[in-house]
Formats: C-alpha cells, structure tokens, sequence
C-alpha cells in the first residue's frame, strides 16, 4: 500500500466518520456522545458543519477518529481472550461500562 493510497483511505474513513457523527447526533445526541465519546461542544461543532466544511476537514493527513479501548482490560473483555462465550454478553457490558466511565471522565 503506498502512500497517495493510505492518504486516500484516511480521507473515506474521515468522511464516513463525519457524515455518522452528525447523523447520530441529531437522531440521539445523548446517546451519540456517549458512543463516540464526545463532549456537548464537540456535538454543537460537528452538528453545524456543512458539507464543504466536512469535505475541507475530512482530507486532511490525520484519522480523526480513535480507538477509545486504551488498555489491557477492555480489549481482553472485548474480545473474550481466554473466556468462554457463555460470558461474553457479561463481558461485553463490563467493557461498555468502563468506556462510559471514561466518557464520563472526559466529559
């Protein structure tokens, strides 16, 4: 993969980021800033961009996104390393909930 094709495909990607962060926002934004793990400031600001301003931003060099599972515990609960499949409903809640914490925290 060269570099005029990875650059390509960060702009998809942020676009697509884009257009769903909007389209959650204004279906639930309660519910969207928990999921995308964002403050109310940043919900007004991407609730407002117009297209232009989306495209503009979206084909910068930098994903704008991120992962938010940063560390060993969620990603173990995410992907039941180790556990059998009986828990992983329970494993995935644990992880939901330690993320919404986080939010919380950022918020």
């Amino acid at each position: 993969m060269d570099t005029q094709q990875i650059l390509a495909e960060i702009r998809e990607a942020n676009l697509s980021y884009l257009m769903l962060a909007q389209s959650l926002i204004r279906a639930d934004r309660e519910q969207a800033l928990f999921r995308l793990g964002i403050s109310e400031d940043t919900a007004n600001l991407l609730v407002t961009l117009t297209p232009a301003q989306m495209m503009k931003i979206a084909t910068g060099n930098t994903l704008l996104c991120r992962f938010r599972m940063d560390d060993d515990l969620v990603w173990s609960l995410l992907t039941s390393h180790g556990k059998s499949a009986a828990n992983d409903s329970v494993q995935r809640l644990h992880a939901s909930i330690l993320m919404a914490g986080r939010h919380q925290e950022a918020a």
